[in-house]
């Protein structure tokens, strides 16, 4: 496939869908019109050429689909009388930009977080039924469904394209946040699975969070999740060696860190961190700079990053905030200290391999070889990344030896 055409795709298809809905209404059959007209796109932009205004085409496309299929859709007279009001000719206006709008209905509280997720990547990310399966390793059954379900809970709610109050944007803002924040995550350190995904999830959700920072640019936490998304991403290359096993931070080759990427990171949390309230996007994109900012392993400034961990502890308590904690404090307090900020941890129902991977870790440096390859085998007991069960079972075998 033509990288450029699917690039177009996607920026282009919520202002597209955003165009729809705004005019039309219903929000479900305005999606499947997009889809008709992607897929028409498909076909005929390789063999004719990509046209002047993408954009206008494919709202063309969609209008025709979206009113041939209220025409037919007999059993709803409301429809049919809107239908009938409608020419084909009569597409919406197409230099309106609508992709915020987009996502902030994705975004509506009626629906769950993992429903919020799916329909954002459907209709704002442009991707596939197929390809979001594939990405969250379901069956394309399953998310079918989960997309078709969403939907329908935006109708019976009652949602609109632009229905977002002054007093409900903020909410509605941070909604928008934890999905492009889960998305990415997704991408960067897949939950299951062999290999890196098919569908690269953290550069659409970059694009995704450079829109919303552009439409948002004095929202600070908006501009930290995107400093925080670019710092990681920096790292990416040195993650994994050639066979594919994880390379943890102290081991990354920095020479193959993107070094552009850090800069414009650090560039915007600097910007951000004066000039409002301190959120936790923000202090995570801070601590991902201290690290990208570091020349070696060995440089890295822990004292600020157990600060910094601990101001985020303060604002945003939770499990994992803990344990990175517990990393910062065992390089600047030892590892026994560490230790016993995890004690509470172990109390609580297992979930995720992660605790028991850094209580393995904070036990080797502590010289407890014994007690430290049992937390690595449990660990890798838990792990549902192939790439991180192989790390684990090695470490679990280096103390064996």
């Amino acid at each position: 496939m033509d990288t450029r055409l699917e690039d177009v795709w996607r920026r282009e298809s919520p202002h597209v869908l955003g165009a729809l809905v705004r005019r039309y209404g219903h929000f479900d059959a305005c999606e499947d019109a997009v889809q008709e007209a992607l897929l028409s796109a498909a076909l005929h932009w390789p063999r004719e050429g990509l046209p002047a205004n993408p954009r206008g085409w494919l709202v063309r496309a969609a209008s025709r689909r979206l009113v041939d299929a209220l025409r037919s859709d007999r059993a709803r007279l409301d429809r049919e009388t809107t239908a009938n009001r409608l020419a084909p000719s009569e597409a919406p206006a197409t230099d309106s930009d609508d992709s915020l709008h987009v996502l902030l209905l994705c975004c509506h509280p009626s629906l769950t977080p993992a429903s919020q997720v799916a329909l954002t990547l459907r209709a704002v990310g442009g991707l596939t039924t197929e390809q979001i399966a594939a990405a969250f390793l379901v069956p394309v059954a399953t998310m079918g469904q989960r997309i078709s379900r969403a939907k329908a809970r935006l109708q019976a709610a009652g949602a609109r394209l632009g229905d977002v109050t002054r007093a409900d944007l903020p909410a509605r803002v941070e909604s928008a946040r934890q999905v492009l924040y889960l998305v990415f995550n997704e991408g960067y350190a897949a939950t299951g699975g062999s290999d890196l995904l098919d569908v690269p999830l953290t550069a659409e959700a970059i694009r995704l969070t450079r829109e919303l920072h552009r439409r948002l640019p004095s929202d600070t936490e908006t501009a930290g999740l995107l400093a925080l998304m670019l710092l990681t991403e920096a790292r990416r290359a040195a993650r994994a060696d050639d066979r594919g096993d994880l390379v943890p931070l102290a081991d990354q080759d920095r020479g193959r860190w993107d070094r552009p990427l850090i800069a414009e990171g650090v560039r915007l949390v600097e910007a951000a961190l004066p000039a409002g309230p301190v959120g936790p996007f923000q202090l995570q994109a801070a601590i991902a700079a201290v690290h990208g900012e570091a020349a070696a392993y060995a440089d890295t400034d822990w004292p600020q990053i157990a600060e910094l961990y601990r101001m985020l502890d303060a604002i945003a308590p939770s499990r994992v905030v803990t344990m990175n904690r517990a990393v910062a404090v065992a390089m600047t307090d030892g590892p026994e200290a560490a230790l016993a900020m995890l004690d509470p941890l172990l109390r609580e129902p297992v979930r995720g391999h992660r605790l028991q991977a850094v209580r393995a870790h904070l036990l080797e440096q502590a010289g407890r070889a014994t007690e430290a390859r049992a937390a690595f085998r449990e660990a890798a007991r838990l792990a549902t990344s192939t790439p991180e069960q192989r790390y684990l079972h090695r470490k679990a075998a280096a103390l064996a030896d």
